[in-house]
């Protein structure tokens, strides 16, 4: 069921990036602008890779599924996701994968973002370690969780440029 799970995350970030593609046309006939086109591959891969790290390390380390730890990790999944579809529904045509800035655009202060400015980010901080940890594999958890972390620290500050902050 694990890999099942996996290849469902998997899926959803199809989604996102068809959705993202939508968006980032939408935005560019509009005169958006670009930033950090640099990191964007790394981040697509790490996530890709993420997924693949998962499956791998419970497969050939046989990691089991431990249900006091499971379960709870499987929630955190399910919240984070509900977090991230939640921003980009109050984000709507402006949510993106990509950093885009619509020039005149107003920022969104809705939703989520009524509260912090990359809500996004934070759910997925809580998702990289959750998803591995769901059949603990803690080996992709660590490892992706700094990656991450390193990676986030670049979006943020491009981000923040990007807008303003």
């Amino acid at each position: 069921m694990y890999f099942v799970f996996v290849l469902s995350i998997g899926l959803q970030r199809v989604a996102e990036l068809v959705i993202a593609r939508r968006n980032s046309s939408w935005a560019l006939t509009r005169g958006g602008r670009e930033y950090g086109r640099g990191h964007y591959p790394v981040m697509v891969s790490m996530h890709a890779l993420l997924l693949v790290s998962c499956a791998a390390e419970v497969a050939l380390l046989r990691r089991p599924f431990i249900a006091w730890l499971g379960w709870p990790m499987v929630a955190m999944v399910g919240a984070s996701t509900g977090v991230r579809w939640w921003c980009a529904a109050a984000l709507g045509k402006q949510w993106n994968s990509r950093v885009i800035v619509v020039p005149d655009a107003p920022l969104v202060t809705r939703g989520p973002y009524r509260w912090l400015h990359h809500p996004n980010y934070a759910a997925v901080a809580v998702e990289v370690p959750a998803v591995a940890l769901v059949h603990s594999a803690w080996l992709t958890a660590i490892a992706f969780s700094i990656a991450d972390a390193v990676l986030l620290g670049v979006r943020i500050r491009t981000e923040n440029r990007a807008l303003g902050y």
